[in-house]
């Protein structure tokens, strides 16, 4: 058995500031693409804001996954920054999260998504005997 040295805190900061730029990454990209539509006849699909906040779910539980709460929630709030910043009217008064149903679902739908993600608990693994039968 080798001893596993903890990581040290300059990585672990690196860490945190890495997942907060994805996140922001993430939020930019999701605010740019969360208008998408594919229309079909009259009847019209929003593939753009169900994606963006299909990927915003699968982003952060798979750094809950793999890194823990902390580094989901900081990548959630990079999420969050980005979107807010964006929200914000541009210095030319154009807008790309418009105040519409789509545009407020974008809106809060990351910050509900990351709160559910980071505050979900910790299920205790299954024995292998158990997971047998």
């Amino acid at each position: 058995m080798t001893d596993v040295a903890r990581p040290g805190l300059g990585s672990r900061i690196g860490t945190l500031v890495i997942a907060f730029l994805v996140g922001v990454l993430y939020g930019t990209l999701g605010t740019v693409g969360h208008r998408h539509v594919l229309a079909i006849g009259d009847v019209v699909l929003p593939w753009g804001l169900v994606a963006a906040l299909i990927g915003v779910a699968a982003l952060l539980v798979a750094f809950r996954v793999f890194s823990g709460r902390l580094v989901a929630a900081v990548v959630g709030l990079g999420v969050i920054v980005a979107v807010g910043v964006l929200t914000l009217t541009g210095p030319g008064g154009s807008v790309l999260v418009v105040g519409d149903l789509t545009g407020t679902i974008w809106s809060l739908g990351p910050a509900l998504i990351t709160v559910f993600v980071v505050a979900w608990p910790h299920l205790p693994a299954r024995s292998a005997a158990r997971a047998a039968a």
